[in-house]
């Protein structure tokens, strides 16, 4: 069972503690649980929140000397830092080897107890300013949905922090485990860090040339020949516009968000079947093993073959 604590402070982001709360702490019958949930605070007692009610927190810092992985849900009001106790709790936790995650301003807590500096690392974009001149030595990103370095890991508004809270379930239990909690989230399975974050509302063009019906047309033909220019060609506009549209609306590019499906269902296949891996890579357009290994091992950073022996290694 793997223990996620989450760190809470007054006034406490009832929002971002969802985020983690929905993700790790729900059980859900058709699934093995693979998390145990709790939540902690400096000041064990009432917790006053921004949305006009306090919680009960009953458990201290010392909760997170039993984390394997630390969330933390936000750290408001950003002008004020954690005490020496709280960075001494969250380095004492890093230390030992577990996981450290900030959702949203959160990044501001893990920056102060030094596990940034020198790393790459996001926030809300409109507190990336902020962030950047308190702390010079760490590389701050406004763009991203989410950062992970594997021991530490920042996501940017709260939105992004379900994004991130998802990925780490990704990388622990494989993506089918991760797709079958994004369902009864009612939420699309995966979006990758490197999206851009929504920092202004959608142009209202943006709403009209929606690319839903072309998402959908193009994921039930992944094992097909499918370039861009068939998929402007599906959605009746130029290559540019098409990018644009994606740009806007996804914040990726077509051939990125394309790769990124083929990726996907890739790895459910590794989890679920016996198919060779040349069946796997014709399935998912890939052509061959050999590319299939080569955009496996770069968007992940592993090889199929290793893939599926972590995420088979017991029955989901």
């Amino acid at each position: 069972m793997h223990r996620v604590v989450a760190l809470v402070c007054p006034p406490q982001s009832t929002f971002e503690l969802a985020c983690a709360a929905q993700v790790f702490g729900i059980e859900r019958p058709e699934l093995p649980t693979r998390y145990a949930f709790s939540v902690c605070t400096e000041r064990p007692g009432p917790v006053a929140t921004r949305a006009a009610y306090d919680m009960l927190v009953t458990d201290g810092l010392d909760a997170l000397d039993r984390a394997d992985t630390v969330v933390v849900p936000g750290w408001l009001p950003t002008t004020e830092p954690p005490s020496p106790a709280v960075v001494r709790a969250l380095r004492r936790a890093h230390s030992r080897g577990a996981r450290v995650v900030s959702i949203c301003s959160g990044a501001f807590a893990l920056a102060h107890a030094g596990l940034l500096d020198g790393r790459q690392a996001t926030t809300h974009w409109a507190l990336a300013e902020e962030f950047a001149a308190c702390f010079p030595y760490v590389r701050v990103d406004s763009d991203v949905l989410y950062v992970d370095h594997g021991d530490v890991a920042t996501s940017a508004g709260a939105g992004a922090g379900i994004d991130l809270c998802m990925h780490l379930v990704r990388s622990d239990q494989g993506a089918r485990y991760a797709a079958h909690i994004a369902r009864t989230m009612v939420m699309p399975p995966h979006r990758e860090g490197g999206q851009l974050q929504y920092s202004a509302p959608p142009h209202p063009a943006q709403i009209d040339g929606t690319l839903a019906p072309l998402l959908e047309w193009v994921t039930r033909r992944l094992g097909e020949p499918v370039t861009i220019e068939s998929l402007a060609a599906y959605a009746g506009v130029s290559t540019r516009t098409l990018a644009r549209r994606f740009a806007d609306q996804l914040g990726t590019s077509p051939g990125q968000w394309l790769l990124a499906q083929r990726i996907a269902t890739a790895r459910d296949l590794l989890e679920s079947s016996d198919l060779p891996l040349d069946a796997v890579a014709r399935r998912v357009g890939l052509s061959s093993a050999a590319n299939l290994r080569r955009r496996f091992r770069g968007a992940l950073g592993t090889t199929p073959g290793a893939y599926r022996r972590a995420f088979r290694a017991e029955p989901r």
